[in-house]
């Protein structure tokens, strides 16, 4: 059996005014995420995550924030298009694990509706996918919250 372990990191700047979109779900928030995007942090760790796995660089490489087609989009669409790279180059997720560090909001109640997303797109059961949040206990930019930050890390096996 053909194995393949990826991880990814990702960090966003938060500001006021803007929607926070955490797993494919938007959290009511009074700060969001910056970025080109949508800013899904949790979700462009887990196609960070799923890239070097198979050895295909980053999100950044495929979706550039230089490009204006990718202006606003919405980050499941870009886990759509990583999935399909993986199923491409012969592997399928077998499971994600995941963390996002936020100081505020509490994301526990999203959670489940996160991980059905995350699992619908990647194609496989929502007990596969695990999301866990924590807090940097005030310290850091996380903790100041100025800041988003996600990690992720996926196993592939071959098809």
């Amino acid at each position: 059996m053909d194995l393949k372990v990826g991880f990814g990191f990702d960090v966003h700047k938060l500001e006021s005014g803007r929607k926070l979109w955490i797993g494919g779900v938007n959290i009511p928030s009074e700060k969001g995420a910056l970025g080109h995007s949508d800013a899904d942090v949790l979700i462009h760790a887990i196609c960070d995550a799923m890239l070097g796995a198979i050895n295909l660089r980053d999100i950044g490489y495929h979706f550039p924030d230089t490009d204006p087609q990718y202006k606003g989009i919405a980050s499941i669409i870009l886990l759509e298009e990583v999935c399909r790279m993986i199923s491409d180059q012969g592997y399928y997720v077998n499971n994600i694990d995941s963390t996002v560090s936020l100081e505020k909001p509490k994301l526990s109640a999203f959670i489940p509706e996160m991980k059905k997303q995350l699992a619908t797109v990647s194609c496989i059961k929502e007990e596969n996918v695990s999301i866990k949040a924590t807090t940097t206990e005030k310290l850091g930019f996380t903790g100041r919250e100025e800041g988003i930050a996600a990690h992720a890390v996926v196993l592939l096996k071959k098809l």
